[in-house]
């Protein structure tokens, strides 16, 4: 029994169930060909020395979820396809992705696996695709793990830079601070126990409308997705943020629910007035930046490995409470919203709340509470912040990269990852059922109306 390791952690139970498994896929869009590109060495140096990657899942005799440890052959993680010339390329690159989605990891096996397509397609001379399962690590982990393996292009010796993030300075002198404080607690009391019992609502019995972006179909985490994408320039998305005194995620937010008003309105009129809500994925380390592989697997690292995020619930405006024409108010409510969560203690709330039911039945409950908490939901967001520099593996430069989830019991699942002074945002769609053309088309336009509106504050 020396080769099972430590239980795996609560959270890695709750998104590997009968109910639930949940998994990432990180995708790297090269600028040149990458025929010649190590990737079985590069993938054993990068993750041969972390446990994860070298362990299955396994149940112990007492019932315990443990990581055991397995020789692992490399070569047999790595998959290269064959595609038809016959075919459109890009067509077949979109299956593929969305087969990859939908395809489950043996259980035989360390619970990842690279795919390298050395085909071209509109975006990339070629791409490199990661799948992890979500119990190795969340974003943050899996984002540490890809840039400690990447180099700047231009000068390798040189650190990859992050956008920073400033914080507004508050003024707490002792004349004002009792002024200050007591509101405040009374704010944060009051919105927690709002925040905290409509999330617990939301997980139970209060359930999102049926809608064009809501498919409510039973088993839709099954189906085939489509991946769709677009970019918006950063400086742009900061001249919003300017304009108006908020953040950038208040502002990309508030283009994307705008974008699905504007959709749900040319698909379906009444739907505009219909209740949907957005479950936001919350990052709960204290840490600004990205730490190396090595500092995150130290005991006592501030952006320790594994999971740690909770959720939190934001409703996305209707066309009857902000009217079409006046898109800077979904910029505002999100804002507001956002700032309201950020201003209460319900996510942590929820997360204590999950280790609580976690001790009293099990992790399968857990699992499947959390299932029907995004299946109430109409849309998962998860927002990610990515270098400033072109990076490069092996001295091949990297064009664009972006991740998206998969396993999520809905029919829209919206990421975002900045790099290079651009946002790009990807969208992973119930296909046949949200028209992903439309979608992109309309949160265009959202970007574009909400520019214009911002320039002429």
């Amino acid at each position: 029994m020396e080769d099972l390791r430590e239980p795996v952690s609560p959270t890695g139970q709750f998104l590997e169930s009968d109910f639930l498994s949940l998994c990432i896929i990180g995708v790297l869009e090269f600028q040149v060909p990458i025929h010649n590109l190590p990737i079985v060495s590069l993938v054993r140096d990068a993750f041969q020395s972390i446990p994860r990657f070298t362990s299955i899942m396994v149940v112990d005799e007492k019932g315990v979820k443990r990581w055991k440890k397995v020789e692992v052959k490399f070569e047999e993680h790595v998959i290269e396809p064959k595609f038809s010339d016959a075919i459109s390329m890009e067509k077949q690159y979109g299956e593929y992705l969305s087969g990859i989605a939908m395809e489950k990891f043996p259980k035989n096996k360390p619970l990842w696996e690279a795919h390298i397509i050395k085909y071209p397609t509109k975006n990339a001379a070629g791409t490199l695709i990661f799948k992890f399962h979500h119990a190795i690590g969340d974003g943050y982990t899996i984002m540490g793990l890809l840039l400690s393996s990447l180099q700047r292009h231009d000068d390798p010796s040189l650190p990859l830079l992050f956008p920073s993030k400033s914080s507004s300075s508050s003024n707490n002198s002792n004349k004002l601070f009792l002024l200050k404080i007591l509101p405040k607690l009374f704010s944060i009391t009051f919105n927690s126990i709002v925040d905290f019992g409509w999330s617990v609502m939301k997980s139970t019995f209060l359930e999102d409308d049926e809608t064009p972006i809501r498919s409510n179909v039973e088993g839709v985490e099954f189906l085939p997705t489509t991946i769709s994408h677009i970019s918006f320039s950063i400086h742009q998305i900061k001249e919003i943020k300017s304009k108006l005194g908020v953040t950038i995620n208040d502002v990309i937010t508030g283009i994307i629910f705008y974008g699905i008003r504007l959709y749900m309105q040319d698909t379906d009129y009444k739907s505009g007035k219909m209740k949907s809500t957005a479950m936001a994925i919350v990052n709960t380390r204290n840490v600004k930046d990205y730490h190396t592989v090595q500092d995150m697997l130290k005991t006592n690292a501030k952006g320790v490995w594994g999971n740690h995020i909770s959720y939190m619930h934001v409703s996305v405006p209707t066309l009857q409470d902000y009217p079409i024409s006046n898109p800077l108010q979904f910029v505002k409510k999100a804002h507001n919203s956002i700032k309201r969560k950020k201003n209460s203690f319900a996510t942590i709330l929820t997360e204590k709340l999950l280790r609580m039911e976690h001790k009293l039945k099990g992790s399968e409950e857990v699992s499947k509470n959390i299932h029907r908490t995004l299946r109430n939901s109409s849309l998962l967001i998860s927002n990610m912040v990515g270098p400033m520099e072109q990076m490069a593996l092996a001295n091949h430069p990297i064009k664009d990269l972006f991740f998206t989830l998969c396993g999520l019991p809905q029919s829209l699942v919206v990421t975002i990852l900045s790099y290079m002074g651009m946002l790009r945002v990807t969208l992973a769609t119930e296909e046949g059922f949200i028209d992903e053309r439309k979608l992109v088309w309309n949160l265009n336009k959202a970007f574009e109306e909400i520019l214009h509106e911002a320039e002429n504050v």
